[in-house]
């Protein structure tokens, strides 16, 4: 079944403030057009709903294969909530794209599985630079802005847990 595509970055649930939550935030310098554009929407809806520019932390890795040791990183420094990992990997005329999407998607969610944190998977994965640039503030809305506001959600399930 077809579905319409739309803007789904229309975060249109009342979020739980961010206020006292701590975030790390991972992003690649690889496609820069496109991550710092997806850093900008997370770091904007996490301000927006109340956390403290002090209790956000980002750090740049060169590529989207490199976010998961960063985030490894992070979750060890065991001051998080949640770590938000933002990156983008266009297709290519190889494999390249398979092996490195693949990697990036298991070793993210390792990082959570393994510190019993979220790790949210920020990452693009798209054809070409028009289909990134259309969820990096475009038509389809900033998937950084959706990464942040599912980061948010999931510190606040967890503390309900407790």
């Amino acid at each position: 079944m077809a579905v319409k595509k739309k803007n789904l970055s229309d975060v249109s649930t009342t979020l739980p403030s961010a206020k006292k939550m701590r975030f790390a935030i991972v992003v690649s310098d690889w496609n820069s057009e496109v991550t710092n554009a997806l850093l900008s929407g997370a770091n904007g809806l996490l301000l927006q709903c109340g956390a403290e520019e002090s209790n956000i932390q980002t750090i740049h890795v060169p590529g989207s294969f490199e976010l998961c040791v960063a985030a490894e990183w992070m979750a060890r420094k065991n001051c998080f909530d949640a770590i938000i990992c933002l990156g983008c990997v266009i297709q290519g005329e190889t494999r390249h794209f398979d092996f490195i999407s693949q990697a990036v998607a298991s070793g993210i969610a390792q990082v959570g599985i393994n510190h019993a944190i979220p790790v949210i998977f920020g990452v693009l994965t798209t054809n070409n630079m028009e289909q990134a640039l259309a969820r990096a503030g475009g038509k389809h809305g900033n998937k950084g802005v959706e990464a942040a506001a599912t980061a948010i959600l999931m510190v606040s399930q967890k503390k309900l847990l407790r």
